[in-house]
């Protein structure tokens, strides 16, 4: 979260930008909910602000990444074999976090997870109908796919352009997003509803690494690997980056699990060699929400196409 001062700065940068272009409108403020994943530095970086998910185990309710985090998941797992669920945030949440932008002259564009995975755009909209200049954008994506939105929309904030053009913009940005991951064991997708006991004991008989990807804002499976987790790992980011036209200003490298400096180097090396002009790769981790769904050993590259 973005301290006044900070907030102040960045406020001031684009009216002073506004001024030269004499254009006369509001500064915008970008917004997202914890599921973008995007870093605390990276969040300060470009001058976001988020407002966190709900994270329920039992009658126990968190905040997404403020007191709970994925470290929290796997070790209420191993001890009772519970994984959490989590919750939309509120539409008087969002009231209370769009109203103080707005009232310090701002207009806000926000982007959510996808409509298809959670009810925290709906209720960004309904909370949107009662303050004026605030932009629910849903992205129909999760983690740092959404994330790479966000950092589009910054880029657009800093050149000046308005809330609504960097809404509508968002919307056009969509078709153009990858987001993908691999899994290393579907135990946690079992014990969370999302395939039979059948299906993950013959994968984990067969070390089967499933790899989903979003389409149409949820997530399916769009292929199997088999083998060493380390080595489907380089595998899946050469065939995932072949034959794209990348954007190469920023990609993603998520995982739910802080991998090793030599295998960070590894995938690193895999990236930049489907993607020399690749120019920032950023290492970030899966928020709860795609933690407690995939579980440990999950990792994915996520990025822009051009």
């Amino acid at each position: 979260m973005l301290l006044p001062h900070a907030m102040g700065r960045a406020g001031r940068a684009q009216r002073a930008r506004r001024k030269e272009r004499n254009v006369m409108s509001k500064p915008v403020y970008i917004t997202a909910d914890s599921t973008c994943d995007l870093t605390p530095a990276l969040l300060e970086r470009f001058h976001v602000k988020t407002i966190p998910l709900h994270i329920v185990l039992g009658e126990e309710n968190y905040l997404d990444g403020v007191d709970f985090t994925q470290e929290m998941i796997y070790e209420r797992y191993a001890k009772d074999k519970v994984l959490p669920r989590t919750a939309a945030v509120s539409p008087q949440e969002f009231t209370d976090f769009f109203t103080p932008l707005v009232e310090a002259g701002y207009e806000v564009v926000f982007l959510s997870i996808s409509s298809g995975l959670s009810g925290t755009y709906q209720n960004a909209v309904i909370a949107a109908q009662d303050l004026p200049g605030v932009y629910p954008v849903d992205s129909l994506q999760l983690t740092t796919g959404m994330g790479e939105m966000v950092l589009a929309a910054c880029e657009m904030r800093d050149e000046g352009k308005d809330a609504a053009s960097i809404a509508q913009a968002m919307q056009d940005l969509i078709g153009r997003v990858n987001v993908s991951f691999v899994i290393d064991t579907l135990e946690y997708m079992w014990k969370g509803g999302r395939c039979t006991g059948v299906t993950a004991f013959g994968a984990n008989l067969l070390n089967l690494k499933p790899c989903i990807e979003m389409r149409n804002g949820k997530l399916e499976v769009c292929k199997k690997y088999r083998g060493n987790i380390e080595k489907v790992y380089e595998k899946y980011i050469a065939e995932r980056l072949k034959g794209k036209k990348v954007d190469p200003r920023y990609i993603f490298i998520t995982t739910s699990n802080a991998p090793t400096p030599e295998l960070a180097a590894r995938l690193e090396s895999a990236v930049r060699k489907a993607v020399p002009e690749a120019q920032e790769i950023f290492f970030t981790r899966t928020g709860c929400t795609v933690t407690s769904h995939c579980g440990p050993g999950t990792m994915g590259v996520l990025f822009l196409e051009a």
